[in-house]
């Protein structure tokens, strides 16, 4: 796991962005993992930047990584809505090739199925994008999730759902369920680039960073994956006992590596 330390979420935006543009130079193709929240806007903002300064999408696919159940078709605070308002419509990715989690579907389990074997039969996420919640979760696998779990059908926990009632009127149209990517899923993408922002973020970070690698904190699997970057402004950054170990490696770490 590769640590980086930046100066805020436009830094962030911009190396997590040009990871993307050096993936769809080399690959056009490629398959990304969207996330929705608030860390990956800076990264979207970046590449329709670069969308218009001549950046192609055409040819590249995208999974979100999860979907509220039970939410109508078109509502505003949908992930697929939220990913073709804030990315997929301002960039030329074809509609048909931008796919997420069915949460209206009548039967949950054959969805979640039919999801896995899409993200398989499009060769896997080459570069899977995460944001941490407060509790440690990544997607919406909340603490206690299997290591080994697949898209499959969770409950939300009420911090969670108090967080995300920020992009609701109220803590009472949050929707219980959510159907997420699992973590044996996420763990399959050969390249995770997780983003975090703010002190709220700052023990989590800690606990995933430097903490031991436990159910309880569902993002410290990363600490498992053979090409995991992390990006993270001073506030989340603020509560690691390495940090200067962190920027001292990043500082001095040789151009051919890469991000």
């Amino acid at each position: 796991m590769e640590v980086v330390i930046l100066g805020g979420s436009r830094q962030i935006g911009k190396l997590a962005a040009d990871a993307v543009e050096d993936l769809l130079r080399r690959k056009p193709d490629a398959v990304l993992g969207l996330a929705t929240g608030s860390s990956p806007l800076p990264v979207y903002n970046e590449l329709a930047d670069r969308h218009t300064g001549g950046l192609d999408f055409s040819r590249a696919s995208a999974f979100t990584l999860d979907e509220y159940v039970g939410l109508p078709a078109g509502h505003p605070e949908s992930y697929r809505e939220v990913i073709r308002r804030e990315f997929t419509d301002r960039v030329n990715i074809a509609p048909g090739n931008v796919h997420g989690p069915d949460g209206a579907a009548r039967d949950i389990p054959a969805a979640c199925q039919t999801y896995e074997d899409a993200i398989a039969a499009a060769g896997g996420i080459d570069l899977q994008l995460l944001g941490v919640g407060t509790a440690g979760h990544i997607a919406f696998n909340e603490p206690g999730s299997s290591f080994a779990s697949r898209t499959r059908i969770k409950s939300l926990i009420e911090q969670t759902r108090r967080d995300n009632a920020r992009f609701f009127s109220s803590l009472v149209e949050v929707p219980h369920h959510v159907i997420t990517q699992g973590l044996g899923t996420i763990m399959e993408a050969r390249h995770v680039i997780l983003l975090a922002t703010g002190a709220q973020k700052a023990q989590a970070v800690r606990e995933f960073v430097e903490g031991p690698v436990a159910a309880i904190c569902p993002a410290s699997i990363l600490q498992f994956h053979p090409h995991a970057t992390v990006l993270l402004d001073e506030a989340a950054a603020s509560a690691l006992k390495l940090a200067d170990f962190y920027r001292h490696t990043y500082d001095n770490k040789p151009a051919w590596q890469g991000i």
